[in-house]
Formats: C-alpha cells, sequence, structure tokens
C-alpha cells in the first residue's frame, strides 16, 4: 500500500511538491495574494472576463431564475434551454453544424477522443499535448503513436506505418506550455489523404487569436475543414465548463457515447449564461483580442530587452524557460517579493531540463505595468545567475497542466 506521507517526501525532495497559493477576492490584472496585491503574470483569464459585470449581472440572474444546478445529466432531466440556446451559439461562432457542452476541458477531450477512436485503431498526438488528450487516447483503448512536436514529417511517417488504420490525429492548437501554434493546414491536408479525422484543442486560442477571437482553425483560414474543434469556457471566456463542435451526426453520436457527457450532471445555468455574455462581449468589442496581441508583444519585447529570450511564437503565453526545478522556483519565489505573481512549471507539467515560468498576459493589463514587469524578471534572473539558461527547449513528451 503507498505510504503517502513517504510519496509527500519524495515529491519535497524532488523540488516538485506543490501547494496552493490562495486568491482573495475577484480574478484580474491585478490580485491580493497572501494579503498583498501583485500583478498577474500566470493566469488563463486572457481577455480579462472572469470578473467583468457582464458576466457577473448573467450569472446572477440565471442563478435567480433557472436556479444554481441542472440537477442531472442532460439524457435524465437536466437538459434546459440555456443548454441548447449556447450550444447553437458555439456552433456557429466556430462554424460547425453543431456543439455539446462538457463540465470542463478534461472532460471534453478525454471524452471525444474515446468515441472517435476504438481499439485496433491508431491515434496520433503530438508530444506536447494536453493532459487531457493523453488521458483520452489511453481511454479509448487504441493504439497511440506520439509524433515529435509539431513535426508533420514524422506525422506522415506514422500514418503510413499505420495502414488504414488512422482514426484520429489530435492536437493543441495553441500549445499550452510553448504558447506556439500548430501547423493546421498541413495536418488538415494529412488527415484527408490519410482518411482520418482531424481534432483540434482550441482552449488557448479561443478569444485570443484568429478573426474575432474565432481560435487557430479560424486563423488558419480553416473554418468548416476541421472535423473537431473542442474548446473551453473557462479561460479566455472567463466562466467555467467546455464544449465540442463538429458535424450533427459527431455530436449525436457523442451524446450517445461520450462517457463524461453521459454520467455527469449538466453544467449549471449560472456558469452557461456567463458563457453566453462572454461571447456576445467578444462579439461587440473584438478589439480585445488586438489588445491582448499588444500586451503579449509588449511583454516580449521588454524580456528581450533585458537579454532574456522567451520561447513560443507571438500568442499571449510567453514562456521563459530557465531548466532545473528549484531554479524556477527560486525566480518565482523572488518576483512575489517584487509584486509579481509569476508561477513556476514543474514536471510532469514539463518536461525535466525545461522548468519555466509560464508567462501569460491579459487584454486587461496595462503597458507600463508589464515594461516594468519585464524588468523586475530580468533583475531576478540576473540576480539568481539564470539569464544564460533562459530560452531553452527540449523535446519531451509530458504530461500537460489539467484544463
Amino acid at each position: 500500500m503507498l505510504e503517502i506521507s513517504e510519496r509527500l517526501a519524495e515529491l519535497e525532495s524532488s523540488g516538485l511538491r506543490r501547494s496552493l497559493r490562495v486568491v482573495e477576492g475577484p480574478q484580474g490584472p491585478e490580485v491580493v495574494l497572501d494579503g498583498r496585491p501583485v500583478l498577474l503574470l500566470c493566469s488563463n483569464n486572457y481577455l480579462g472576463l472572469a470578473g467583468h459585470p457582464r458576466l457577473r449581472h448573467a450569472a446572477a440572474e440565471a442563478a435567480l431564475s433557472l436556479g444554481t444546478s441542472a440537477g442531472a445529466s442532460r439524457l435524465i432531466s437536466g437538459s434546459m434551454s440555456i443548454h441548447t440556446e449556447l450550444e447553437a451559439r458555439l456552433a456557429d461562432f466556430k462554424g460547425t453544424e453543431a456543439a455539446l457542452l462538457f463540465g470542463s476541458g478534461y472532460l471534453a477531450n478525454s471524452g471525444a477522443i474515446a468515441v472517435l477512436a476504438r481499439r485496433g485503431e491508431v491515434v496520433f498526438s503530438d508530444e506536447l499535448n494536453h493532459a487531457s488528450i493523453i488521458d483520452g487516447c489511453r481511454l479509448a483503448g487504441a493504439d497511440t503513436f506520439v509524433y515529435r512536436h509539431a513535426d508533420t514529417g514524422h506525422l506522415e511517417w506514422g500514418l503510413r506505418k499505420a495502414a488504414g488504420r488512422a482514426a484520429l490525429i489530435a492536437t493543441d492548437g495553441v500549445f499550452s506550455m510553448d504558447g506556439d501554434v500548430a501547423p493546421l493546414p498541413e495536418l488538415v491536408e494529412l488527415a484527408r489523404r490519410h482518411r482520418c479525422r482531424l481534432l483540434v484543442d482550441e482552449a488557448h486560442a479561443t478569444g485570443c487569436i484568429g478573426p474575432e477571437g474565432r481560435g487557430s482553425v479560424a486563423a488558419a483560414g480553416l473554418t468548416g475543414e476541421v472535423d473537431v474543434i473542442v474548446g473551453t469556457l473557462g479561460k479566455a471566456l472567463g466562466g467555467y465548463g467546455a464544449y465540442v463542435c463538429g458535424s450533427a451526426a459527431m455530436v449525436e453520436l457523442m451524446v450517445n457515447c461520450a462517457r463524461p457527457f453521459i454520467f455527469s450532471t449538466a453544467p449549471p445555468p449560472p456558469a452557461v449564461a456567463a458563457a453566453q455574455a462572454a461571447l456576445e462581449l467578444l462579439a461587440e468589442s473584438p478589439d480585445r483580442v488586438e489588445r491582448l496581441r499588444a500586451n503579449a508583444a509588449t511583454l516580449r519585447e521588454g524580456l528581450r530587452a533585458e537579454g532574456l529570450q522567451p520561447i513560443g511564437s507571438e500568442t499571449q503565453i510567453v514562456p521563459l524557460v530557465v531548466g532545473e526545478a528549484g531554479d524556477a522556483v527560486a525566480l518565482c519565489e523572488r518576483l512575489l517579493a517584487e509584486g509579481v505573481f509569476a508561477q513556476a512549471i514543474r514536471p510532469p507539467t514539463v518536461p525535466p531540463g525545461t522548468c519555466r515560468l509560464r508567462l501569460t498576459t491579459m487584454a486587461t493589463h496595462r503597458i507600463e505595468d508589464l515594461r516594468q514587469a519585464a524588468k523586475l524578471i530580468g533583475a531576478a534572473a540576473r540576480d539568481l545567475g539564470l539569464t544564460s539558461r533562459t530560452g531553452r527547449r527540449a523535446a519531451g513528451a509530458p504530461l500537460r497542466e489539467a484544463a
């Protein structure tokens, strides 16, 4: 039997033991942490909508008029008109025939993959995919071919080896820890050529890139060309829950076969109403997406001016790789003392030797705050002797952060 205290001691000795940091009050560009205000640079609240009055009021009104719970799974008595209204809105937003709500991004990915790939078939998964994709592959019972990150040549080799058993290619749209964008045009072409489906997880793309924040698929000009789009309501859209978009037939199959959907209570009306309000705000103010892009560029430029080398592309995720777990934690703690909250990311979320600060910007950050934060990060890195180590990337097949 596992000795819990021994396992915790192992985590402590390896520098991998974690603890919860408690934020007081609402989420925003600044939060109160341990009783003092800090600049928040590690949130997925990319558009700053989690505390927006429109979302708060929508959630409150839904709670008053519809209650705080759906009361059952969708296939029993928990399917409410507010669910179908949001599903229609999401399908229109993503350019698909239909959509289906799930309780979280983790449930959506694990459920969808397990439905779309069966024993004897093969799922092809990027090595830096989110943990929910990895676990969905395991639950499916299909064989899994893990291809090198964004390496379409390696993927094509695996597809040929599968000799007609290919069922699904699964990829993040924007990779959660590295911040780069998947090569979607090439993936669509390979899926067509080898007669398999393509699933794109837009968790870190929706609301962040593409026309009107419609995500990486729209950014690549591939609306209507991807078989399955998964997304979350809990990041840029400021709420909670997730969705799977695709053809009407595929969504009907999910309703009948996706175990996380079948055996979970439906999302509560307040969360659904908040998501509807977020989509309305995004349609009314698409400039939020541009502000997010501009803020990310400001932080990157500031870090480079300090002699640091963030990896990734030009998305709102700005990873600063420092190497070992102890170094990442030391940098995180030094910055907290300076009033900047940038969480250290360690294995199993990233491969050993690539521990990092996963810096993220929000549309509601102020330019001057980001410039000052970059200076503080540079000074802390120099004091700790880390400036020569930043920016290194190592390949691996890590578990990713929870959705």
